[in-house]
């Protein structure tokens, strides 16, 4: 496997902002997970500015065609923000527009702010756990008349949900559209393979894997 450079760019970066860490975690479903990554670390101005790039040159590298990019309230809406951005910087300018949680009933009104949903739409979000920020905004998307075209996330866990799918193949496979991911999980153990101060995790990110991974 061969890990581009932005890919183990964005691990160290992670790693170097506290973001992803390595230790004895519990998560939400109960499991005890030897890594944990909290998007929500990324919370001062230069980390958001790097975040947006890293989200930039993941989408280019995909080569995903879309028109416009979505972010889900309330963590997509700086994600949306920063990775709009760094792709005007690469020369690629995009409209971008988030919902609100609550329809607001003055003003201009409606539960979208920024431009108007149009043509083919990427989602942006952090991580993909139960899909619910996935379905709310696919819904709020076509009754825009608007068509979902993929979603872009920071980390794939690669992490099998209550069946025998991932969150993200539950929603590659209920509306057929790509997920894009900076990392997943393949990325992380193959950068811990190289890294003789980190190498001690592996093993248990590696038995974690096997009993809770998919492929």
């Amino acid at each position: 496997m061969i890990m581009s450079d932005f890919r183990q760019a964005f691990i160290e970066f992670a790693i170097s902002r506290n973001v992803l860490c390595f230790d004895e975690f519990k998560t939400k479903a109960g499991r005890m997970s030897p890594y944990f990554f909290n998007a929500g670390l990324f919370n001062d101005g230069d980390s958001l500015r790097q975040l947006g790039q890293f989200y930039a040159k993941a989408i280019l590298a995909a080569g995903l065609p879309f028109d416009m990019l979505f972010g889900p309230a309330y963590k997509g809406i700086p994600l949306v923000s920063t990775i709009a951005i760094a792709l005007a910087e690469t020369g690629h300018n995009y409209p971008y527009c988030y919902n609100r949680k609550e329809v607001k009933d003055h003003g201009e009104g409606g539960r979208v702010v920024g431009a108007p949903l149009a043509g083919r739409i990427l989602i942006a979000d952090d991580v993909i756990s139960a899909g619910t920020s996935v379905r709310e905004s696919v819904d709020l998307i076509q009754a825009a008349s608007a068509s979902p075209c993929g979603v872009i996330i920071a980390l794939d866990r690669m992490e099998r949900g209550a069946g025998q799918l991932s969150a993200v193949q539950e929603v590659k496979n209920m509306y057929q559209m790509p997920v894009i991911s900076i990392i997943n999980l393949d990325d992380i153990t193959h950068y811990l393979q190289g890294k003789n101060n980190l190498a001690h995790n592996l093993s248990a990110v590696e038995a974690y894997r096997a009993k809770y991974g998919v492929t």
